[in-house]
């Protein structure tokens, strides 16, 4: 029985890598899947699923105008939808995953940030936290401990941010994933000295 699923991490938690495997996994057994990507998400390219470790492959960009339960029905022969950076989906988006799985049988895993920069939930999290048959988390290291990253820091010009746009596309050149003790103390320091490293 299809079921939708809601994978997500801090920044730097290997989703993007994640969904790349799952991708791989399908059709390595001859299974077609439909992948797709926020166009908001214009960090390599519009319409790309990439990795930091290098991966990268093509996806279907989609807007908050798109009706995903049509773009699903009109696929051929799909056996799984797979979203990434899930949190840009809209509500509306989010229950028209709900049909595909309801209606046309199709396994739906999406892969997305919970929460923004300033720990309010992006509308697309939301929905599917609250409709999702399995939520599961990703987890990575603090950037300043060995504690597991719960939240993402916004650097601008070395300094950390508290406040601004709730959508502002970046890597590591401008979030750093941290625990929440870090979030609230972080070290300015390490901050400065991992951006020379970039």
């Amino acid at each position: 029985m299809a079921q939708l699923f809601f994978r997500y991490g801090a920044m730097a938690s290997g989703k993007s890598i994640e969904i790349l495997k799952v991708a791989h996994n399908y059709e390595t057994q001859g299974r077609h899947v439909l992948l797709l990507t926020s166009a908001l998400d214009d960090r390599t390219e519009i319409g790309a699923i990439a990795s930091r470790i290098g991966m990268q492959r093509e996806a279907l960009a989609i807007h908050d105008t798109d009706d995903l339960f049509t773009i699903a029905r009109q696929a051929e022969a799909i056996s799984a939808v797979l979203i990434d950076e899930a949190q840009f989906l809209t509500r509306a988006q989010v229950r028209q995953l709900t049909e595909v799985v309801d209606v046309l049988d199709i396994p739906v895993m999406t892969f997305g940030l919970k929460q923004d920069a300033f720990n309010q939930l992006f509308p697309g999290s939301e929905a599917l936290l609250i409709y999702a048959d399995k939520i599961d988390e990703m987890k990575t290291l603090c950037s300043f401990c060995t504690r597991k990253a719960t939240m993402n820091l916004r650097i601008t010009d070395g300094k950390p941010v508290y406040s601004g746009a709730q959508v502002q596309i970046g890597g590591d050149d401008a979030y750093m994933p941290v625990c929440r003790r870090h979030y609230n103390h972080p070290e300015i320091n390490k901050i400065a000295a991992r951006m020379k490293e970039l």
